[in-house]
């Protein structure tokens, strides 16, 4: 008998690493017939960085990334509002990664395939189904393309970790609907292009309704360029008709990029940045309500299928990841049972929740917002406008929400207890 991951995401493959870290077994089913290197950049936060260091897989996320080293707010004119250094910068044990997703993605996917061989994940097996056993769980899994039935596999647990569109999620909740739009729409895209500020500054520009997001997700290429990762966002009114349940269409430029034609500061020019982009994706800014219960028997959601939430403070990747190591713990704690699955939950979803509902007062990014609705034509210096201590209470809400406060992540024992026999390199 066998734990069964639904979805061999972030979230699904760092849960197998986890699982097999302790010597539980486990094998993922994922619905597409390839995994991928898809996306675009996202950041991995010191809690979570932690966590995959612990798995040995700091090495290959520096290889593959950026250490960052500060976050920036400015207006929308290019003003800075707030700095504030981030990861190892900010006395954090481990550091803050910018990073492509679908390479994090990769690394992860390689390190299980070494470790637990290529037999453990199952693609073209989408879940259709499931019951429960006397044992555990019987999970139906179908071929997603052709309709044709892909097997029944046994578990011991079934973890659901199959994303926004939660095949388990939906099962359970059947009358939830689809996921919920804010009236914002993401414009996504990674352009080569030169350094800004320290070389290693994540920025934020703009405010709620109108905002640009950049940072370096590559070291230098030999063209002497890096790989920037952006994001330009803009509210609709709710009454406006858009793509809403487009969930990756190809962008188009004159469909956004109009409204930052004059966003060119003296550190940054983000219509040109937005030029030098190859392929851009737009997105609905969704996500959905938070559950009152995740954990039915031998079968619990994780990551986006438990919480999906908006894309501010740089926290769906790290929740995820997170996720697995809570429950990996809960598992070598009570062993393959629904009580493990309870002690996971109880920790996970009311953290998730309040992260949720933080991400909607739009998390530590209300500062530009704040200014905004202050200084709508502009300012000299910041603390014109908000006081140091207002920006100082905003930043430190979040990382106590998110759970990354510095001296408190710092002095935490590991999340998984590691086997006295584990001789994982931090390397990689």
């Amino acid at each position: 008998m066998t734990i069964l991951i639904a979805g061999g995401g972030i979230g699904g493959l760092t849960l197998a690493l986890s699982l097999h870290q302790v010597g539980i077994p486990c094998r993922i089913f994922e619905s597409v017939p390839e995994l991928k290197p898809l996306g675009v950049g996202i950041n991995v936060l010191p809690h979570a960085v932690r966590e995959l260091t612990e798995l040995g897989l700091l090495g290959k996320l520096d290889a593959a990334g950026v250490r960052t080293r500060e976050l920036s707010y400015f207006s929308k004119r290019g003003k800075p509002i707030w700095t504030e250094p981030r990861g190892l910068d900010a006395g954090y044990k481990w550091p803050q990664v910018s990073i492509h997703r679908g390479v994090l993605q990769q690394i992860l996917l390689d390190a299980v395939i070494e470790r637990l061989g290529r037999d453990s994940l199952l693609n073209s097996h989408h879940l259709a189904n499931y019951t429960d056993t006397p044992d555990g769980v019987s999970a139906r899994f179908v071929d997603k393309a052709t309709g044709d039935d892909a097997g029944t596999y046994d578990g011991t647990l079934l973890i659901a970790a199959d994303g926004i569109h939660s095949a388990v999620r939906n099962k359970l909740y059947p009358h939830e609907g689809a996921p919920i739009w804010n009236g914002r729409i993401l414009w996504r895209g990674i352009s080569e292009s030169d350094a800004f500020l320290s070389g290693r500054t994540m920025i934020m520009a703009g405010h709620e309704s109108l905002k640009f997001v950049c940072y370096p997700i590559s070291a230098q290429l030999p063209n002497g360029k890096f790989r920037i990762n952006w994001i330009a966002e803009r509210y609709f009114p709710p009454n406006h008709q858009w793509r809403r349940e487009d969930y990756n269409r190809a962008a188009k430029l004159d469909e956004f990029l109009p409204w930052f034609e004059d966003w060119r500061f003296d550190w940054l020019d983000v219509p040109r940045l937005i030029r030098n982009c190859d392929h851009a994706y737009e997105y609905p800014l969704v996500d959905r309500d938070p559950l009152d219960r995740w954990t039915f028997g031998n079968v619990t959601l994780l990551g986006d299928a438990a919480h999906p939430m908006y894309p501010i403070g740089s926290n769906g990747a790290s929740q995820a990841i997170l996720d697995a190591r809570v429950l990996t713990r809960e598992i070598l704690a009570h062993g393959e049972t629904p009580a493990a699955l309870a002690a996971y939950e109880a920790e996970r979803r009311p953290a998730t929740t309040e992260l949720v509902k933080l991400n909607r007062r739009n998390g530590p990014e209300q500062v530009m917002q704040l200014v905004e609705e202050r200084a709508p034509n502009g300012f000299n210096v910041v603390t014109d406008v908000l006081s140091h201590q207002e920006l100082q209470d905003v930043a430190n809400n979040y990382k106590r929400v998110a759970g990354f406060q510095v001296e408190a992540l710092n002095a935490k024992p590991p999340i998984v207890p590691r086997p006295e026999n584990a001789m994982l390199s931090s390397a990689g």
